[in-house]
């Protein structure tokens, strides 16, 4: 078969190919280009402080348009519902956060970490300060969604997650509604630090129409490659038969 490709017609038409499938290619690579400059970029306003009962609705999951909002809240702390999470880091540094229990006006539960504390003993003086509860106040901080459960070592009382789900097991105080995430405090509490929480980065949602045009045209490229090779061997194939019929019978 490769003695009839090697024929100038052939040669030809793999040049003409090749032609049309750098062509194709060419087209791919612009389609491509096109679905990244055309990519829109997701933007939220992070950082304008927003009510968290007009953007998160209780008893369900933190969306993408409300993961790292910066939001406001009037609540009170619960007395005694006070947790430390552990390998918090921190700056660079590993410590603890201070996490609480605080409810808003409505009956809804909130977790709330009120800080960060380079050491353990540390956390355990600002949690037993804290402990005593306190009234209704404006928290302000960023909303974020609930860490999963399963990445704690609970076998050896190891708390390094701040999941909701496992701190409504632990609340004293047991509650009635609860908001699927949990709020950074901006403001720490006495005795600890301010927890890192950067702004969120912005999303980028590509042109998948013009993706998928990419595809077509690779597929294109490749099919006038595969035309001429089936062309090709076509040929070869009907040169077989009429050898084949012009053979002498015995």
């Amino acid at each position: 078969m490769w003695s009839v490709a090697r024929r100038p017609r052939w040669i030809g038409a793999l040049l003409l190919a090749l032609a049309i499938a750098g062509g194709f290619a060419a087209l791919g690579q612009w389609q491509l280009g096109r679905a990244v400059a055309t990519a829109t970029v997701v933007t939220y306003p992070t950082e304008t402080v927003t009510p968290l009962a007009s953007l998160a609705t209780p008893q369900s999951v933190v969306t993408d348009r409300v993961a790292g909002q910066m939001v406001s809240v009037t609540a009170r702390r619960v007395p005694g519902d006070l947790y430390l999470v552990s390998n918090r880091v921190n700056y660079g540094k590993t410590g603890y956060w201070v996490v609480g229990h605080a409810v808003t006006g409505d009956g809804v539960s909130l977790a709330v970490a009120y800080g960060w504390a380079p050491t353990r003993a540390a956390a355990t003086d600002a949690a037993s300060a804290l402990a005593g509860g306190a009234p209704s106040t404006l928290l302000i901080g960023r909303y974020m969604p609930t860490e999963p459960p399963d990445q704690a070592d609970f076998e050896h009382g190891v708390r390094s997650v701040l999941s909701v789900a496992a701190l409504v097991n632990e609340w004293r105080t047991v509650p009635t509604a609860v908001y699927g995430g949990y709020l950074v405090s901006k403001t720490p509490a006495p005795g600890l630090s301010a927890i890192y929480s950067p702004k969120p980065s912005n999303d980028v949602s590509l042109n998948w129409l013009n993706v998928f045009y990419s595809i077509e045209w690779v597929a294109f490229a490749g099919f006038a490659v595969y035309l001429w090779y089936r062309l090709v061997k076509d040929a070869w194939e009907r040169e077989q038969d009429q050898l084949t019929e012009a053979a002498p019978v015995n």
